[in-house]
């Protein structure tokens, strides 16, 4: 599919902020959530992207947030056929990537939760027997599926590493009763989520969410059970003792772990069949969770 990869917009006239992945236009009481095609990997962006990769984010995006029953969210739309006033001379290149979102009081932490042992946590769990400071059982295997899920909280930074925190450490950032209730919160989407996926023929590893309050209400904001922010592996194949194939990143990641790389930026630039290849593994896993085929 021949697409143009979207690297990064400008829209003159609005406040914006650039994250690694989207741009974000303040429009007063709203925000315009741009998803480009940049992709990171260990928190370096890469100098070229990945085709449709911002479409497939806020489609899946999308689909969570309406499946997901009971959990407040931020998204008020995804620009299909009109763009937000001001906006419109932009809409071919905004449609199916943007999302007009409420704008809240983002919650300063990463959320995450675990529901398999891999990547850092497989690193530190065989070093010392714990996943972000958590003890767990004795011999687990790489990528085994936990007891139950874990909640490891990280520092949520514009730039460089998010550092993984104690729960501890969480409450004294936010205060005990909001931690409390954003562990659980968490918890309980993600075993949601990983439910239906695990039907769809997805497993979920782990995930990151982020929250936002309205009032004392808690909202879901930002991407939700992505590429960029889950672990997703193929469940017809899955098989504990090594790493897995991958719908995310992780294909970024692993080719990046064979290049004489110290990554810091500027990142390499990635060849032409790991780009396709990774375009390709993003649309698989939005048909697959969706069941829809992806329109480019």
């Amino acid at each position: 599919m021949a697409s143009k990869v979207v690297l990064q917009t400008n829209y003159p006239g609005y406040p914006v902020r650039r994250g690694k992945v989207r741009d974000v236009y303040d429009l007063g009481d709203r925000l315009l959530f741009v998803a480009s095609d940049r992709i990171s990997a260990f928190d370096v962006v890469m100098p070229n992207g990945i085709p449709h990769k911002g479409e497939v984010l806020t489609r899946i995006s999308e689909f969570w947030f309406s499946r997901l029953k009971g959990v407040d969210h931020h998204l008020i739309e995804v620009v299909t056929d009109r763009a937000p006033a001001g906006f419109e001379a932009y809409l071919d290149e905004l449609r199916g990537r943007a999302m007009v979102v409420r704008k809240l009081q983002v919650v300063p932490i990463e959320c995450v939760v675990r529901g398999y042992i891999t990547g850092s946590g497989w690193k530190e769990y065989q070093k010392d027997g714990t996943v972000c400071g958590l003890r767990l059982p004795a011999g687990l295997r790489q990528c085994d599926q936990l007891p139950e899920p874990i909640f490891t909280p990280a520092t949520k930074e514009e730039s460089g590493h998010d550092e993984n925190i104690s729960f501890e450490r969480m409450c004294g950032i936010v205060g005990d009763t909001l931690a409390a209730r954003l562990r659980e919160q968490s918890i309980a989407v993600y075993q949601d989520a990983a439910a239906y996926a695990r039907q769809r023929g997805v497993i979920i590893a782990d995930t990151k969410f982020e929250w936002a309050l309205d009032g004392d209400k808690l909202v879901l904001v930002d991407e939700v059970l992505t590429p960029d922010s889950s672990r997703f592996w193929p469940a017809d194949v899955y098989k504990p003792g090594h790493d897995q194939p991958s719908f995310d990143k992780q294909y970024v990641r692993n080719y990046l772990e064979t290049l004489d790389w110290d990554k810091t930026p500027p990142g390499p630039q990635l060849p032409e069949e790991v780009v396709a290849n990774t375009s390709a593994k993003y649309i698989e896993a939005y048909e697959k969770i969706t069941g829809k085929k992806f329109a480019a």
